[in-house]
């Protein structure tokens, strides 16, 4: 007999006349009707080669060939119905799992942290690892499970990639607080274009490119800056600003947090900077992962919970250097 050519569903039929050993009573267990069971006992008789029950009376009398073959039909169907089972509830607080994301310091120093003290309540058996964007292609990493999720500036969205946006990120310029060639200006306002141009630059590079998108700006407005520094961390940039005499472009959610503790100051660009839209990125294949699931929705709400979609920057008093 030919497996391939076996319709599975006469082997509930088989299961269901051995337990009921009626037609009727068989057809009443599984939905099916008289006629239809006795035509799917028929093709089993054809497909095994032997009668499998006989009629005596109202009773079906299973032959020795199905008395064999009952106790295997019962633990087949009981292991596809555990297959096709729903899987217990999703809980947190009992999964044991490493995710691993793949990001920019932004987020190892603005959102982990925070993350993981919320998993240390919430979900004690998860683990976070987190890899430096610098990495490589986003594309490849994760359909190679290399790390379940990025968040990244956009990409071109390749087959099996899905994202969720998360928040825009516009840029300040940031320079040290004693910076001579700001002194006369007040915090918050436009850095004029020829102090822009005059000042040495650092840049966030994950390939040591020495240009950025500012560079790109500038260009479409006729002028140039002088980049002496490429790094590949912002965390790095804003420290070299911090010793004076540079400046650079931070994303105005980075620039918040270390604006008190490095002692710097913020200026709007004198000329349009694009903001860059930051998106959680995952394959589709997780998309009906209950664990992924929740941890990018947990992302999502984290984003939100720290006030990433603000993007102004405010001050008590302009050039006070104190945050609001």
């Amino acid at each position: 007999m030919d497996i391939n050519a076996l319709d599975l569903n006469l082997i509930r039929v088989f299961d269901a006349l051995w337990q009921e050993r009626g037609v009727t009573r068989a057809g009443d267990r599984i939905g099916l009707s008289q006629p239809a069971v006795s035509a799917a006992l028929n093709r089993l008789r054809h497909a095994l080669g032997d009668q499998l029950f006989l009629r005596r009376g109202n009773a079906m009398i299973p032959t020795p060939r199905a008395e064999e073959l009952a106790p295997r039909a019962r633990v087949a169907l009981e292991e596809i119905e555990r297959m096709l089972a729903p899987g217990p509830a999703f809980d947190p607080a009992v999964l044991e799992r490493t995710f691993t994301l793949l990001t920019s310091d932004f987020f190892s120093m603005l959102m982990v942290p925070q993350l993981s003290d919320s998993l240390r309540r919430i979900a004690p058996g998860v683990r976070i690892r987190v890899l430096d964007s610098s990495l490589g292609d986003v594309e490849s990493i994760l359909r190679d499970d290399q790390a379940d999720m990025a968040l990244e500036r956009p990409i071109a969205l390749p087959e099996g990639v899905v994202k969720a946006a998360l928040f825009r990120s516009p840029f300040v310029m940031a320079v040290a607080a004693d910076e001579p060639a700001v002194a006369g200006l007040a915090e918050g306002d436009v850095m004029p274009l020829a102090v822009f141009c005059a000042l040495d630059h650092a840049i966030r590079s994950i390939d040591g490119t020495m240009t950025g998108q500012v560079d790109a700006a500038l260009e479409r407005h006729g002028h140039a800056r002088r980049v002496t520094l490429a790094l590949p961390h912002f965390q790095a940039v804003a420290l070299a600003v911090a010793r004076g005499g540079i400046a650079a472009a931070l994303p105005v959610q980075f620039a918040r947090v270390v604006r008190a503790p490095l002692s710097l100051r913020y200026f709007q660009p004198p000329i349009p900077i694009p903001a860059p839209d930051i998106n959680l990125y995952w394959h589709s294949r997780h998309d009906r992962d209950a664990a992924h699931l929740w941890m990018r929705r947990l992302l999502l709400d984290l984003s939100a919970d720290l006030g990433f979609q603000d993007t102004t920057l405010s001050f008590t008093a302009k050039g006070s250097g104190k945050a609001a």
